[in-house]
């Protein structure tokens, strides 16, 4: 499929630290596509690079085939970035923030306010638009910025940190109107909540010290661990011998044991009736099973060593 971005060997460099670091990908048209890192991994740097509020120190940015440097007049309007910060001015209303965003894209009033109607009532927002935004509280302002963004119909929508401020409420009517586009626009976004991205996402970059370690959907990046599960079952009393020959069951995996409980992973659920049945002499006192996540693939452990 044709690339809605793409990066060739760029990097970015601020008081001679590197913050990107010879970034080469492509991101395809009409994709959703997170990406997740320490605080320190240059998640917003990258953004604000491919937004074009940033300029790289080498390497290429294209978006849509078009070179960021040499034709981001042409470039911009084709993009919306959303930026962590709740950058409304204070004592304008809701309404008239998007709006005056609207009038420099040159958009005539009456699209303007037909886009702005459409989306507020997506986001339950119509109550809020006369109100100045000084007056408002910060997760109905993220709403806001979101369709501010929206307002001259980008085809790539960038956000760092889209749901940041908001009640469950709205962030689900959020993901409900964003993922409505996806197919249609480009969606490229930064998040602190991995359970967020878990949820919308068709592929996930993971960015450390200004590189792409991870790539792929969530199912790829997990790989072989991806159909296991998490065990821990805790006893009255678990004593060593009896550990080691649990361990040593053929479908239980990286077996460890904490006070009274071992803790493994296993392909099927079916792995902790073996494990029962050859500890028939054990009492057991309480057990808890979940599949593996993102925050597992996130844990060292399981993204450079994986289960053996």
């Amino acid at each position: 499929m044709e690339a809605s971005i793409t990066l060739k060997k760029v990097g970015k460099l601020i008081n001679d630290k590197t913050i990107l670091a010879g970034l080469t990908f492509g991101i395809e048209k009409g994709s959703l596509v997170a990406i997740i890192g320490d605080n320190e991994a240059g998640k917003s740097m990258l953004l604000r690079v491919i937004s074009c509020l940033e300029y790289q120190e080498y390497g290429q940015v294209f978006i849509n085939g078009l070179d960021s440097k040499k034709r981001r007049i042409e470039i911009l309007p084709k993009i919306s970035y959303v930026s962590h910060e709740l950058d409304l001015d204070p004592w304008l209303t809701l309404e008239e923030n998007i709006q005056f965003a609207g009038m420099l894209y040159d958009i005539d009033t009456e699209t303007i306010n037909t886009r702005l109607t459409q989306y507020a009532r997506e986001l339950n927002l119509t109550r809020y638009l006369k109100k100045l935004v000084k007056n408002i509280s910060p997760g109905i302002i993220r709403k806001g910025i979101i369709i501010r963004s929206l307002i001259h119909d980008p085809e790539i929508l960038i956000m760092d940190d889209p749901t940041a401020f908001m009640d469950a409420e709205s962030y689900r009517q959020t993901w409900d109107m964003l993922l409505r586009m996806k197919g249609e626009k480009t969606i490229l976004y930064v998040s602190q909540s991995l359970k967020e991205v878990e949820d919308a996402h068709d592929r996930i970059l993971v960015l450390e010290d200004g590189k792409i370690t991870l790539d792929g959907s969530l199912d790829k990046l997990l790989g072989g661990t991806f159909e296991f599960h998490q065990f821990q079952i805790e006893f009255e009393n678990l004593p060593d011998d009896l550990f080691q020959k649990l361990s040593k069951l053929p479908k239980v995996k990286n077996a460890s044991k904490i006070g009274q409980s071992i803790h493994f992973y296993g392909r099927e659920r079916g792995v902790f009736f073996d494990v029962l049945k050859n500890a028939v002499s054990a009492t057991m006192k309480d057990i808890s099973v979940k599949k593996l996540g993102l925050q597992d693939l996130m844990d060292a452990k399981y993204a450079k060593d994986g289960i053996h």
